[in-house]
């Protein structure tokens, strides 16, 4: 971290980052460029080397094959900070990083794009059946067919989940002319002509294409099943690029063998190999006007390095001024710096009586202070504090000894 002649940070050794499975070079520019040392690991780790290499790490960076429990969480003391350089979290205990001061960052917005475009694709893919007619030139076969060919122009596209993705994959949808209407458990501002269903069986009876870009929860674990598939109407398409638990892989293949779903593009599975592999197995495999792909909605130069920009710049305004906007799991506080200070950035027990104390401790050191912000959570409340620069690191001391703190850091 650089230090700063005019508000008159102190001078620190570069905080260490590791940065896990081949994350974009941008990231790493872009910490670089801030003053962090960094390292750069094109895989992710087994637990017991990935503790052995957090030994002194500030920043971690991982994508979605590192997952953090909250017993490695636990065995890091010096980590400060995680990115994680994708769109989900569900790969870290986050309630677990939140009671041990650690605020989580992701990329919710940079690859978007990409995978609402390959969407697009797959829906004319599937319509014309494309991906047979491929594999079957590439084997030999002519068959040139019309049949259960259409156009996707004037069909219906049914949207579960209108967010980032899924509002994106509405607009391109209805610049080719379909019908947009979605489902979504927390009301949304409809982008163009596209309409909200008032449940997710209203949108599968009336929809000619389902899309599903949703997160992993509870409420979404297996939430297309038999039942959902019935209700889908004959001839119908599914597509799912969200998460690998939110479709019954078993109840599809039967729909599909029935002519009941009559195609469906899959980009996500219940279980997926941790590395690059040739082997691997699915149910899916061999039906007809099934398009399979290996989680690559986000794979494209475009997406990933805009993700290393996001969430790098995220870090490196934590790690310079505090600031935790965007934090998936944090109390979010940002505070403007103020010359001539050094500021005090504390993480504490969300209990009575908190403030109090650090205010007895800036009180008994006659400290000046000249901005503060709080927040809290459930379990954790993060204070940024700016004051006289004679007297922060008394101040940092004593507020780092109260027994409601969970961790104190100076700039």
């Amino acid at each position: 971290m650089h230090a700063n002649p005019v508000n008159g940070a102190l001078k620190k050794p570069p905080l260490k980052v590791l940065l896990l499975e081949n994350i974009h070079q941008t990231a790493i520019e872009t910490m670089t460029k801030e003053g962090l040392s960094v390292e750069s690991v094109p895989k992710s780790l087994p637990k017991d080397q990935l503790i052995a290499r957090l030994a002194g790490v500030q920043i971690l960076g991982i994508r979605s094959k590192t997952h953090l429990t909250a017993e490695l969480l636990a065995s890091a003391p010096s980590l400060q900070a995680i990115g994680c350089f994708c769109i989900g979290t569900n790969q870290v205990d986050l309630s677990a990083a939140n009671r041990l001061g650690l605020p989580v960052w992701n990329a919710p917005f940079s690859n978007t794009r990409s995978v609402a475009e390959m969407i697009i694709s797959e829906i004319i893919a599937l319509a014309r059946q494309l991906g047979d007619r491929s594999r079957e030139v590439h084997v030999g076969k002519w068959r040139k067919v019309a049949s259960s060919c259409f156009e996707v122009r004037g069909k219906t596209l049914g949207i579960i989940g209108y967010g980032h993705i899924g509002s994106q994959v509405s607009v391109l949808a209805e610049a080719l002319g379909m019908r947009v209407v979605f489902y979504d458990i927390i009301p949304k501002l409809q982008l163009g002509n596209s309409q909200p269903c008032d449940s997710l069986h209203e949108l599968l009876r009336v929809s000619d294409f389902v899309t599903l870009h949703v997160p992993a929860t509870p409420q979404t674990q297996w939430m297309i099943g038999p039942d959902e598939l019935a209700a889908m109407k004959k001839g119908s398409y599914l597509l799912n690029a969200s998460r690998g638990t939110v479709v019954q892989i078993g109840a599809l293949c039967q729909a599909l063998r029935s002519g009941h779903v009559a195609g469906a593009a899959i980009d996500v599975y219940p279980e997926e190999p941790e590395e690059n592999t040739d082997s691997f197995v699915t149910e899916l495999a061999g039906l007809p006007n099934v398009i399979l792909t290996p989680h690559i909605g986000g794979s494209t130069q475009e997406a990933q390095a805009s993700i290393g920009r996001e969430v790098a710049q995220s870090i490196c305004k934590f790690v310079a001024q505090g600031a935790t906007t965007g934090s998936v799991n944090f109390p979010q506080v940002e505070l403007p710096l103020s010359p001539g200070t050094h500021r005090i950035l504390n993480v504490h027990k969300n209990v009575p009586g908190v403030l109090r104390d650090i205010s007895r401790v800036v009180s008994e050191l006659n400290a000046n202070i000249h901005s503060q912000m709080l927040s809290t959570d459930e379990q954790i409340g993060y204070l940024i504090m700016d004051l006289d620069q004679d007297v922060s690191a008394q101040v940092r001391d004593g507020i780092s000894g109260l027994p409601t703190s969970i961790r104190t850091r100076i700039l």
